[in-house]
């Protein structure tokens, strides 16, 4: 991916007139565990958030989360997943990370690549780690900072032919962020998840 492909975002420091103030916001888990502790802060948070039992292909939404590494590679747990669903999408985020960040998206940042396919239109790659298959420390904020990165780039966003992110994504779906490999247990990804929400979105 090139400058010139439209698919970078820059941040928008203007506050013109745009459809929607959030995002809805669709947490999926295809475990037990994971859907419990969705629940849970479902209802402490404001916004348009529901949680969906099932894979996050499933659901009706413009754009999907991918908590990759900060080098794109996207070899195991969702994104294999997404990997086998958007053709090409690998070396799109690894482009991506290589145009616009040197090679290594930071933990805390995120990117939005096409997905080739009508819909979802979009995937937010914000990594949760640093190398592939890293296990993060109990004490991590990672998913925090993953789920912010996505939050700040619906609602700052603009892609590279000047349309604002949130003007043509309106649902985001988000699995387990660090859930997998990264060992975080449901409810800390849960509790960080609707912290950087309402950071984001409520407590302005």
């Amino acid at each position: 991916m090139t400058a010139e492909s439209g698919t970078h975002l820059r941040r928008n420091g203007s506050t013109g007139d745009v459809p929607r103030v959030m995002p809805e916001l669709v947490l999926c888990a295809l475990d037990d565990a994971l859907a419990r502790a969705w629940k849970s802060v479902r209802d402490k948070v404001s916004g348009p958030v529901r949680v969906h039992n099932g894979s996050v292909l499933d659901v009706d939404a413009q754009a999907v989360v991918s908590p990759a590494n900060s080098f794109g590679w996207m070899r195991g747990g969702i994104d294999a997943v997404y990997a086998k669903a958007f053709p090409g999408i690998e070396q799109q985020v690894r482009s991506a990370i290589l145009a616009y960040h040197g090679g290594e998206l930071p933990v805390g940042e995120a990117v939005v690549v096409p997905t080739g396919v009508q819909a979802p239109e979009w995937l937010i790659s914000a990594p949760t780690m640093r190398e592939p298959g890293e296990r993060l420390p109990v004490d991590t904020v990672h998913p925090y900072l993953a789920a912010k990165a996505v939050f700040l780039c619906w609602r700052d966003g603009v892609l590279e032919h000047g349309t604002e992110l949130r003007r043509v994504v309106t649902t985001i779906a988000m699995p387990g962020l660090g859930t997998g490999v990264g060992g975080v247990t449901p409810e800390t990804c849960a509790h960080q998840v609707a912290a950087a929400w309402e950071e984001v979105f409520i407590q302005r």
